[in-house]
């Protein structure tokens, strides 16, 4: 993103940011923790885009903006406040009334003209949406969407594009010689909770011309020294995995601004508004405070290593779960899927389900060995099969966890989850476990029991739609640190399974 000129201050983009700014998506969102720089970087966004206009036949680059903030003192304390200590009223004056907004006119190196008006607009409720219908608009800027409603999302996509005019070509009407040079919508805020909008658009549908930027989190928790001593906060500065944090050195005191806001904050508090997670509706306690989305989320998708077994976790029941686990020769444990299913008997789901994801073109090579819940040596009361006899029939053999005490198969996730490995997480999970992760963020958790004068929570956590694939998870990795800790484990990953599961044969299985 080039400087910008006649802003009062000088501009420049953060690792985060300059990605959007470079993004030409009609709808972007930018998202982290406070005092990340986020709602100038969506300012200068309108600006340089205001600048980057086609002039008309008269050489003025007209466009037309709405900003918006959820009420009326907070658009005139923050949004507008920030505006005009980066776009002056020597250049852009506004005025304050029953309309709020201005035009900004400057002259250009080239000789034309920027005219670019300015509407600052508070929409609280579902009825205030009703304000954007007769607007035209180039574009808008939404400021903390996490306080706005979806409603007026939607409606701002039908009134952005508008100014300028389209004007087609008199002699091809399929051809538009003028007309708005960008057009969309930008917006910035603290993470939501995971049952927001914006958690559904940028994390689960990702719909077709949305794209959404994280920043890196202020501060990393890490695991205290003293084991009974609660978790520690350091500064982001690069070398605990995740990116370097944002915009600290222009905050007062650098990282201290950061690390004088967590005394007498509670843990979801900082992961929001300090780690810039996701939150969640607090509907009980967390199993993982440990995980981190920044630390943990890997980027993309993970593809397994060739030459290494992985390692397929279960749960059974019949709403069964299998996690694909490996583990790299450095002792990174990776999740690279998740297979899950409802109202599904063992081999159907190993037949229907696993061995079919196994034959596709990512698979393709790897070797398979199998571990799961040890309460599956039980034998069915119809046939007297076991559920680890029905995987050996359909050529997955598998052998039972090291153990099916809650609180070791936890502490086996925990422990992967608070190692690092070469300056990476010892833990890495794969975006495509979609499950997986929500029961991370906030479904996994320990119920809170209904008692007057403390808050207590059950033991064990809830069963739900989020346990089963956890429960895989757990059974995977309790074996694979049983076999990390067994001085006998090779360097390659074989940890003395007995049985293994040959490469899938390129027909398939019989």
């Amino acid at each position: 993103m080039e400087e910008p000129e006649h802003i009062a201050k000088h501009y420049k983009a953060h690792y985060t940011c300059s990605l959007f700014h470079k993004s030409r998506a009609f709808v972007r969102g930018l998202m982290g923790p406070v005092g990340g720089g986020k709602t100038v970087a969506n300012i200068m966004e309108l600006y340089v885009r205001a600048c980057e206009q086609e002039p008309d036949a008269g050489g003025v680059r007209r466009t037309r903006w709405a900003l918006i903030r959820n009420t009326y003192p907070e658009l005139l304390s923050t949004t507008l406040k920030t505006f005009e200590e980066w776009i002056p009223p020597s250049v852009c004056p506004v005025t304050r009334g029953a309309l709020i907004g201005g035009t900004l006119k400057v002259d250009l190196p080239d000789g034309t003209k920027v005219d670019a008006e300015f509407l600052f607009l508070a929409l609280d409720k579902d009825d205030d949406a009703k304000k954007l219908k007769s607007l035209e608009l180039t574009g808008a800027f939404i400021n903390e969407a996490s306080e706005i409603r979806e409603t007026v999302l939607k409606l701002l996509t039908t009134r952005v594009g508008r100014y300028p005019k389209t004007v087609l070509d008199p002699v091809d009407d399929e051809t538009v010689i003028f007309g708005p040079t960008w057009r969309g919508i930008t917006m910035d805020t603290n993470p939501p909770d995971d049952t927001h909008w914006w958690y559904r658009l940028a994390e689960v549908e990702q719909p077709r011309g949305y794209e959404f930027f994280q920043q890196p989190p202020a501060l990393i928790r890490v695991k205290s020294k003293d084991k009974d001593a609660p978790p520690e906060y350091v500064p982001n500065d690069g070398t605990q995995g995740p990116l370097a944090a944002e915009n600290v050195k222009y905050l007062p005191g650098g990282f201290d601004y950061y690390l004088n806001q967590i005394g007498g904050k509670d843990l979801e508090w900082i992961k929001v508004f300090v780690m810039g997670e996701y939150g969640a509706l607090v509907t009980g306690k967390p199993v993982y405070p440990e995980y981190s989305d920044q630390t943990h989320l890997a980027k993309v998708e993970l593809e397994p290593y060739r030459g290494i077994p992985v390692l397929l976790a279960y749960d059974f029941g019949l709403t069964p779960a299998c996690i694909l686990l490996q583990q790299s020769p450095r002792g990174q444990l990776k999740v690279l899927d998740e297979l899950i299913s409802e109202d599904m008997g063992i081999e159907r789901f190993a037949r229907d389900v696993i061995k079919p994801f196994l034959l596709q073109e990512k698979y393709r090579g790897c070797t398979f060995y199998g571990v799961g819940d040890p309460a599956g040596v039980a034998r069915a009361q119809g046939d007297e099969t076991t559920c680890y006899q029905i995987l050996e029939m359909q050529g997955l053999p598998a052998d039972p966890a090291p153990s099916n005490a809650f609180s070791i198969r936890r502490e086996a996730v925990a422990w992967f989850m608070t190692k690092m490995t070469d300056g990476e997480p010892g833990f890495l999970l794969s975006p495509t476990c979609k499950v997986l992760r929500k029961g991370f963020i906030s479904g996994y958790h320990y119920r809170k029991m209904r008692l007057s004068g403390s808050d207590r929570f059950a033991e064990t956590p809830d069963k739900n739609e989020y346990s089963h694939p956890h429960d895989a998870l757990q059974y995977g990795c309790s074996f694979m640190r049983s076999a990390s800790l067994d001085k006998s484990t090779d360097s390659f990953g074989n940890h003395g399974v007995r049985r293994k599961v040959k490469a899938a044969p390129a027909r398939g299985w019989a």
